[in-house]
């Protein structure tokens, strides 16, 4: 839907000592009748429909291998090629749609169609390459646009506490899965799998395009009105959350932000994490079994790190308003790292309650890092050309996913899940150290907000 801006609101743009423009006086329900929670909620519903993805993929490589003629290392591929089509597609439409050639309502109807086929692709694909193209390449797509646009899109409505919000939408994808996991692990035959990838397919594809035609952007540079950007926020959690993460210093252009090393270091962050998370879900069914676990134990491994990286985003970005995204971050990668160590020592100890807590968190910090990411790039670089430049950013995730996912492949069934684990744990912990050192471009410290010192009136221009 185009967004419809009420000429009668009167609105004003002020400037701020960095030089950055706000757009204020128009409140959320001027520009769209509506409250902004439904930018969130919308996009939510959004992404829980994207749910043909890694958590759902990794509990149905059983029954896709008994179901299909497919060998094991073909499933990891195939998973693998939706993993570089859903993080290649980003950049691209981050770029279309900050330029109004891709609305929000096309790049959503795309997404649900290209959730539909990859559903299809899977229940009725008769080869490998048939289920790469439908899934893989179309699946991924659809995917990659719904993310995009819908992690954006709230985090243009929400600057001030963006990290909570974002986190609730990033969060979805894991929840959507839930069904998929518990249905496709219980041991459905042919006809019964192919009749759920089917309808749920169809299901959330309707849900998807319906939630599209209501999403919309707000005005370039728009603030809400209830806020001052030039002075500190009445309200204690929203004074904490702009301390903690202040608004970027100007609107960076995507080749802006790619001069800046900054941009450069968090696609190095998110590249190693990204393929830390799709190595552990790639390789935790198989390495359970060969442990010796039971099956049960196993899908509940699962489940649990689908429900808990499904709710992470929403906790762990409200921790980030609270503490500051850099900081949680960091600890994020921690969390992450280590667990890979735990997963290995739960499995070679039998420690089934050790095991279990591992993959929570897994899902727990796995879930986490594309939302943190989401804010922290508007927090950079600003929201004016957000989708690109997040879509630039999340690009490197084709690479890590990729990897990672080859890596699960080659030591399933292998007794050398030493050389994934292992790695990957130190991979994460070196991540957290070079989290650290991330900083907003412009500002000499990201820690602190100088007060504008000159009076509004003598910045303010009248539209």
């Amino acid at each position: 839907m185009a967004t419809t801006y009420h000429p009668s609101v009167p609105r004003r743009e002020v400037t701020d000592r960095n030089g950055r423009v706000y757009r204020i006086g128009e409140s959320d329900v001027d520009l769209m009748g509506r409250t902004r929670t439904w930018m969130a909620v919308l996009p939510w519903v959004g992404t829980t429909g994207i749910s043909a993805a890694a958590f759902a993929f990794a509990a149905a490589a059983d029954p896709l291998h008994t179901a299909h003629p497919w060998s094991g290392q073909n499933i990891f591929k195939l998973l693998g090629v939706w993993v570089f089509f859903q993080a290649a597609v980003a950049f691209p439409a981050g770029r279309l749609r900050e330029s109004g050639r891709l609305p929000a309502r096309t790049a959503m109807t795309i997404g649900a169609l290209g959730t539909l086929l990859g559903g299809a692709a899977l229940a009725f694909a008769p080869n490998d390459s048939a289920a790469r193209l439908g899934f893989a390449v179309c699946g991924g797509i659809g995917t990659g646009l719904v993310h995009a646009t819908c992690v954006n899109t709230t985090g243009k409505w929400f600057p001030e506490r963006r990290g909570a919000t974002t986190g609730l939408v990033g969060g979805g994808p894991a929840l959507g899965a839930l069904p998929f996991v518990v249905l496709l692990a219980a041991g459905l035959d042919l006809s019964e799998e192919r009749a759920v990838l089917t309808g749920v397919g169809v299901g959330l594809c309707l849900a998807v395009a319906a939630a599209g035609r209501l999403l919309q952007d707000p005005p370039k540079n728009w603030w809400p009105a209830h806020i001052d950007p030039l002075r500190q926020a009445a309200d204690p959690k929203i004074r904490r959350a702009l301390r903690k993460n202040p608004p970027a210093v100007r609107h960076y252009t995507p080749k802006e932000a790619a001069r800046t090393p900054v941009l450069w270091m968090m696609s190095i962050c998110l590249l190693c994490t990204t393929g830390i998370g799709a190595l552990g879900i790639a390789v935790l069914v198989p390495f359970g079994e060969e442990t010796g676990f039971a099956d049960a134990t196993v899908t509940t491994a699962i489940v649990l790190t689908a429900l808990v990286a499904g709710a992470a985003g929403g906790v762990v970005g409200r921790i980030s308003d609270r503490y500051g995204r850099r900081n949680t971050l960091s600890i994020v990668c921690i969390g992450l790292g280590t667990a890979q160590f735990g997963v290995l020592i739960s499995g070679r100890a039998g420690s089934m309650p050790f095991f279990l807590l591992c993959a929570v968190v897994v899902g727990l910090c796995g879930g986490a890092v594309l939302p943190l990411f989401a804010a922290m790039t508007a927090d950079y670089f600003g929201e004016n050309d957000n989708a690109a430049t997040y879509g630039l950013i999340h690009s490197s995730t084709a690479i890590a996913g990729v990897v990672g996912l080859v890596t699960g492949a080659l030591v399933t069934g292998s007794p050398d899940y030493d050389g994934a684990f292992v790695p990957a744990g130190s991979l994460g912990l070196a991540t957290a150290v070079l989290a650290l050192f991330l900083k907003a471009p412009g500002r000499p410290n990201a820690r602190r907000i100088v007060p504008n010192p000159h009076p509004l009136g003598e910045e303010m221009s009248l539209t």
